[in-house]
């Protein structure tokens, strides 16, 4: 199964993170996802580094499509974001690996880094997988 091309197409109606933030998906895989955000003027702070609700959104939006592959019926029940450093980009990435998958209740690591690899974020996600 190609779980990129369906999570591009499914989630394609998230105009939030891809149209307004500009996330992209780059790798998924059963419960994994890979995503970056090309850093660019409107996802700065006041003080001209990357704002904390866009590092926010590209781990919440790993984590959604990560969850859900291969089913689409997972959503965030709760969620810790610790971030480590500032950063100006120019690009990060957001990795979310699976650490337990109930029938119900999904736990993932969502990890933030720079592309030399330090991490910027680290997030405790958990998802509710809702009956169809």
């Amino acid at each position: 199964m190609d779980y990129k091309q369906k999570a591009i197409d499914h989630f394609s109606r998230d105009r939030f993170s891809i149209e307004t933030t500009g996330v992209k998906i780059e790798k998924v895989e059963e419960n994994y996802c890979l995503c970056s955000l090309a850093i660019e003027d409107k996802h700065l702070n006041a003080n001209d580094f990357v704002m904390g609700g866009a590092i926010f959104t590209l781990a919440d939006y790993a984590f959604g499509v990560a969850a859900n592959s291969p089913e689409e019926n997972c959503v965030t029940l709760s969620s810790t974001m610790n971030f480590m450093r500032p950063t100006k980009g120019p690009v990060l990435y957001a990795e979310a690996k699976c650490v337990k998958n109930g029938r119900t209740i999904a736990f993932f690591d969502v990890t933030v880094t720079e592309p030399d690899g330090k991490m910027i974020a680290s997030a405790q996600i958990s998802g509710f997988r809702a009956a169809k």
